[in-house]
C-alpha cells in the first residue's frame, strides 16, 4: 500500500512519545504544570494504579521494537484490575496492543481510554490508526482530522498527521491498470462438438452424417492478452466502480481467434444491517474476425451483514439482452435469480461488517499468521434459477429454463493464493429444437466445468499465474455434446 513507510514511522513516533506528555506544558498562575494533551488521573485510580513513568520512558527508546511492545502488553494487562479508571494506563495498553498486532484488543483499550478522556491526544492518534487497520477508512479520516484541527497539537506532529491524512484520503479514489499475457494449450479451440458424426432424422429414418474436419474439434497452442483498467471512488456511505476490459486470443486456427470488450459500472451502498448494489454492463465478442454477439446487462444484489455460522447470505437478480449478429433468431433476454452465502474467516467478516467493502485500504487482520489452512479458507456457494426468453418466436427450442449451482473457493497458501471455481448447469428447451435432430426432440443440456488457478506474487507489481480448465457438456442431441480442456501459464503486471 502506498505510504506504509510514512504511516509506520508516524505510529512509531507517536508511540515513542510519552502518552502523558504529547504537548509542551503551559504553566498557569496558581495551577500545576499540565500538558493540554493530558487528562488528570482520578484520585482513587492513581492510588491503586502503579506509576507508569518507567514504562513510558522505555517506549521512547530508539531501540524499542515490536517484540518489546509484545512483551510489554501482558505486563500491563496484569495491572488492569488496579487501573480501571486510569486513562494513561489504557492509552499505553492500547498502544502496546496496536504495535504488537492485537488489533481487536487495541480498539477496546483505546476506546476505554477515550471514554475516560475524549480529548486524550495519544489515544486519539492510535485509535485513528487502529480504525484504518480495521478497514474503517472514513472513521479514521474523521478522527485524524479532529486531531489536526486541535489548537494544542504539537508542531512536531502536525506535518506527519497531515501527510497521513493525505495518504488515507488518496485511497478514496483508486485507479488500477493491469496487463496480462498467457500461453496455453486447448484441445477444443473452436468449441466444436465431440462426436465426429451425428444422427439426423430424415423422412422418419436415422441417417449418420460425418462432420467435416472444419466442424470437428481443433486443438493447439494459443496466446492470450488482456488489458484491464478500473476506477473506484468511495464516499462515507457509498462506493462507485468503473471497469473496462479488453482481451484477445490468437492461435494457429485463425477462425477460432477472438476479441472481447467489456465495460461495467456498479454503485454500492452498505450499512450495518445490509448492503446492496446495482450494476450495469456492456459486452461485445468477435469470433474469427467477425462480430458474434453484443450483450447489455443490468443486475441488483442485496447482502445481509448478519453472520450465520461465519457466513453472510446474499441474493440478487440479473437480466441480459443478447444480440447475435447475423443470427437474429437467437436473440434473447436471459434472466437469473441468485441466492448464496459468502463464508470466510472471522477477520474477513469483521472487515466486511466494519467498512471493508468501502475501506479502500488493506485492513490488517489481528489473527495470527500461522493459522491452520482450513482456518484461512473462503468459499461462496450459490444457486441460480435461469430463464431465456427469445425475442422472436422462431428461435430453435423457443424458451429455455433451468438451474445452476456453483462454488467459488479461495485459499492463501505457499505465499500465493489458490482459487477454484466449480459449476453445474442444466437447461431444457420448451419446444423441439429441429425436425432433423432426434425427431424434433426438446433439447436438454447439462454442463459442468472446473477452473483451478494459482496466483503467486513475485513483486508488488508482478504476479505469476497458472490455470487449468475443464468443461463437459452433455445433451440428448449429439450436436451439443462437447468437451474442453485447457492448461495455461501467464504473468500479470500492475502499473
Amino acid at each position: 500500500m502506498a505510504g506504509l513507510p510514512l504511516l509506520a514511522s508516524l505510529t512509531c513516533a507517536v508511540s515513542l512519545l510519552p502518552h502523558s506528555a504529547l504537548a509542551q506544558p503551559q504553566e498557569q498562575p496558581g495551577l500545576p504544570s499540565q500538558a493540554p494533551f493530558q487528562a488528570p488521573l482520578a484520585a482513587e485510580s492513581s492510588q491503586a494504579c502503579p506509576d507508569l513513568t518507567h514504562w513510558i520512558r522505555q517506549t521512547t527508546s530508539v531501540n524499542w521494537t515490536v517484540e518489546d511492545w509484545a512483551a510489554l502488553e501482558p505486563q500491563l494487562r496484569s495491572l488492569q484490575s488496579r487501573c480501571l479508571r486510569n486513562v494513561e494506563y489504557y492509552a499505553l495498553l492500547g498502544a502496546a496492543q496496536l504495535n504488537s498486532g492485537r488489533l481487536v484488543l487495541a480498539l477496546e483499550s483505546l476506546e476505554r481510554a477515550l471514554l475516560l478522556d475524549p480529548q486524550h491526544g495519544g489515544a486519539q492518534i492510535d485509535y485513528a490508526q487502529a480504525l484504518f487497520r480495521r478497514g474503517e477508512l472514513f472513521s479514521a479520516l474523521s478522527m485524524n482530522q479532529r486531531i489536526i484541527d486541535r489548537e494544542d497539537l504539537p508542531t512536531t506532529l502536525r506535518p506527519m498527521l497531515t501527510e497521513r491524512q493525505r495518504q488515507w484520503r488518496s485511497l478514496t479514489k483508486q485507479r488500477t491498470l493491469r496487463a496480462e499475457v498467457q500461453a496455453g494449450y486447448d484441445n477444443n479451440l473452436n468449441g466444436a462438438p465431440t462426436p465426429s458424426e451425428i444422427t439426423l432424422t430424415l423422412s422418419g429414418e436415422d441417417v449418420l452424417l460425418v462432420l467435416d474436419e472444419s466442424y470437428q474439434a481443433i486443438s493447439g497452442p494459443y496466446m492470450n492478452a488482456r488489458l484491464s483498467s478500473a476506477y473506484r471512488e468511495m464516499a462515507p456511505s457509498s462506493q462507485q466502480n468503473w471497469m473496462f476490459d479488453v482481451r484477445g486470443r490468437i492461435s494457429e486456427d485463425e477462425a477460432s481467434d477472438l476479441v472481447q470488450l467489456d465495460g461495467r459500472y456498479a454503485y454500492i451502498r452498505p450499512s450495518r444491517e445490509r448492503s446492496w448494489q446495482v450494476s450495469g454492463g456492456l459486452s461485445h465478442l468477435m469470433f474469427g474476425g467477425k462480430p458474434l454477439y453484443t450483450a447489455a446487462e443490468a443486475s441488483a444484489q442485496i447482502a445481509s451483514q448478519r453472520v450465520l455460522s461465519s457466513c453472510t447470505p446474499f441474493a440478487g437478480v440479473a437480466s441480459q439482452y443478447q444480440l447475435f449478429h447475423n443470427l437474429n433468431t437467437f436473440n434473447a433476454i436471459e434472466s437469473k435469480i441468485t441466492v448464496g452465502v459468502n463464508c470466510q474467516s472471522a477477520s474477513g467478516l469483521n472487515a466486511q461488517r466494519n467498512g471493508g467493502l468501502l475501506g479502500g485500504g488493506q485492513p490488517q487482520s489481528s489473527e495470527p499468521s500461522d493459522r491452520q489452512w482450513w482456518q484461512r479458507m473462503q468459499w461462496t456457494p450459490t444457486v441460480n434459477i435461469l430463464h431465456s426468453e427469445p425475442i422472436k418466436n422462431n428461435r430453435p427450442g423457443n424458451r429455455r429454463t433451468g438451474w445452476q449451482i456453483s462454488l467459488d473457493w479461495r485459499l492463501p497458501i505457499w505465499s500465493g493464493t489458490l482459487n477454484a471455481q466449480f459449476s453445474h448447469t442444466e437447461m431444457d428447451d420448451s419446444d423441439g429444437y429441429n425436425p432433423s435432430l432426434a425427431n424434433n426432440a426438446e433439447r436438454e443440456i447439462d454442463r459442468s466445468y472446473a477452473l483451478i488457478q494459482y496466483r503467486l506474487p513475485v513483486t508488488s507489481q508482478t504476479t505469476l499465474q497458472w490455470n487449468a480448465f475443464w468443461q463437459r457438456q452433455h445433451s440428448n442431441l449429439d450436436l451439443f455434446k462437447s468437451r474442453d480442456r485447457t492448461l495455461e501459464f501467464g504473468v500479470q503486471y500492475r502499473f
